[in-house]
């Protein structure tokens, strides 16, 4: 039996699911005796640092908790379950953590984009039960802002290498928490867990320990899903956002099927974009719900959702907030949500006044679940103009001119699928959707959609100057090559596509195959 400390906030459904994988039961906590008399505790702490402690307190579980970790018995602290631990966070300073381990956490102070998403390898610093089977140069998921200083090197567990070496895992007894993901790391983060949850694991150190550790570019497999004219969810892909083929929509496949296949073929992270229209309220999209759900089931990689992320007002007249729709999301087994037409306007509205409101869908999802749980889908078309000075918006000089030979052109912004233009352009739009919390760029470009003709490198590098956060291409990739242009011409930490994964032109394999030696991957 393991008990699993769920606080209430994020995507614990993969935990529960990949632990029960490996054929253990668990007991989520429900009272603080549930603590106290656990065997086994594990804490995947998601979210934010004082959001996490406010709600720790108003439950009753700091004193057992402290308790618990007193006693001797195992305990894993993954990502913010294991910030915890230590006595404070920059991220919620004033606020005090459970102290257990003497030092506090810092948010990166690196050149490079930040949240640090993405597979990272792992630099051991003792022998422990969690690294047995593994070889040492495995990489594991990561995502977050903050990492731990500990004061005392003797619980350093791990390091890893971002702009700069940080503590990536601790071990102090029977207490080990990991900043990675294990259950989102594929195969090898199911071992760790194996590992953790065997009580005659001995203690090893890793055959190999690399000097320095590499981030590795994300290869993002992305389904559109909607429903058909008979009623059911299927995969399809538009070109220029167009779905339907004789008048019927495209039926490449099923999305649950879809995505198993992808994680098996070596997908970095998997996006479902909910494409259908709601009639109503997106709570009662319940066959999106149990998509999510049946996915997390077999794929140990990260989800993203988007569509439908903002406030509603149902038929009886009661109000949900974006936060609450996001809330059944993460429940049902998304890592991240993406926000798309609505962003564009949270963003208008941002500009026009220079002030947060604090209650936005970005603003309100970024500070429950952090920054990184929050992806902005951007989806701009090219305008042309002879100059600079001709539109009002930030243009860049083109090597692709347009048709009337203009050499310049800006990126207009549209919502409703593409069908509305916006006075909006997308750097300015990444830009401000950054400084409203988001942690993440989906950048799809309609001109380039299923053209097969390669990412617009153009538009990534606009974009990418423009913000320090990750930044996701997408939108024409049609061969192999065009995933390595895309990572060796731009800054992009990683790459989407949809219709030559859905149409097997381009296998996930293939592209990996390719890469290798090539561009830092996970294999």
């Amino acid at each position: 039996m393991i008990t699993l400390l769920d606080y209430g906030a994020g995507n614990v459904r993969s935990v529960v699911n990949a632990i029960e994988s490996l054929g253990e039961t668990v007991r989520p906590v429900q009272s603080p005796e549930n603590i106290l008399s656990a065997e086994r505790l594990i804490f995947p702490g998601v979210g934010a640092f004082g959001s996490m402690m406010e709600i720790l307190h108003a439950r009753g579980y700091v004193s057992p908790l402290k308790a618990y970790l007193q006693s001797g018995r195992p305990f894993l602290g993954i990502c913010l379950g294991m910030h915890a631990l230590f006595e404070e966070s920059e991220e919620a300073l004033g606020t005090p953590g459970l102290g257990i381990m003497k030092g506090r956490v810092k948010r990166f102070t690196t050149d490079l984009a930040v949240p640090h998403i993405g597979w990272n390898g792992i630099k051991a610093r003792q022998a422990s039960p969690l690294f047995s089977g593994l070889q040492g140069d495995e990489k594991f998921y990561f995502v977050h802002s903050y990492h731990i200083a500990p004061e005392d090197p003797d619980v350093v567990l791990t390091a890893t290498d971002y702009g700069y070496e940080f503590v990536s895992g601790v071990q102090q007894g029977q207490i080990m928490g990991t900043q990675f993901h294990p259950e989102k790391s594929g195969a090898v983060g199911r071992r760790i867990l194996e590992n953790f949850l065997s009580a005659d694991t001995p203690s090893v150190t890793p055959a190999h320990v690399p000097e320095t550790t590499q981030l590795a570019k994300r290869i993002v497999a992305c389904l559109d899903v909607r429903a058909n004219d008979q009623g059911d969810l299927v995969v399809t892909k538009g070109d220029q956002y167009d779905v339907r083929e004789e008048g019927q929509v495209r039926n490449l496949g099923l999305p649950v099927e879809l995505a198993e296949r992808y994680y098996r073929e070596g997908a970095d992270e998997i996006t479902f974009l909910n494409i259908t229209g709601f009639r109503d309220f997106p709570l009662e999209d319940m066959p999106m719900l149990e998509v999510l759900k049946q996915t997390s089931r077999n794929v140990f990689v990260p989800l993203t959702i988007g569509g439908g992320i903002r406030n509603y007002t149902d038929k009886n007249g009661r109000a949900y907030s974006a936060l609450e729709v996001a809330a059944e999301y993460f429940r049902s087994g998304a890592d991240k949500v993406s926000i798309g037409s609505d962003a564009v306007l949270i963003a208008e509205a941002y500009l026009r006044t220079g002030h947060r409101t604090g209650e936005s869908a970005i603003e309100s999802i970024s500070r429950v679940y952090g920054s990184q749980a929050v992806v902005i889908s951007v989806d701009p078309r090219r305008v042309y103009v002879d100059a600079p000075q001709d539109a009002p918006r930030q243009t860049i000089e083109t090597a692709y001119p347009g048709p009337n030979g203009e050499r310049y052109c800006w990126y207009q912004c549209t919502i409703k699928g593409g069908r509305e233009g916006r006075d909006l352009d997308a750097i300015t739009l990444a830009a401000a959707c950054e400084a409203l919390g988001a942690g993440e760029i989906l950048l799809n470009c309609i001109d380039r959609d299923g053209t097969n003709a390669g990412f617009d490198l153009e538009l990534i590098n606009a974009v990418k100057a423009a913000v320090t956060i990750p930044v996701i291409a997408s939108s024409g990739a049609g061969c192999e090559a065009h995933f390595h242009e895309v990572f060796t011409r731009t800054e992009a930490e990683s790459a989407l596509a949809a219709g030559i994964f859905h149409r097997r032109e381009v296998p996930i394999s293939d592209v990996k195959a390719y890469l290798q030696g090539r561009v830092e991957i996970r294999p």
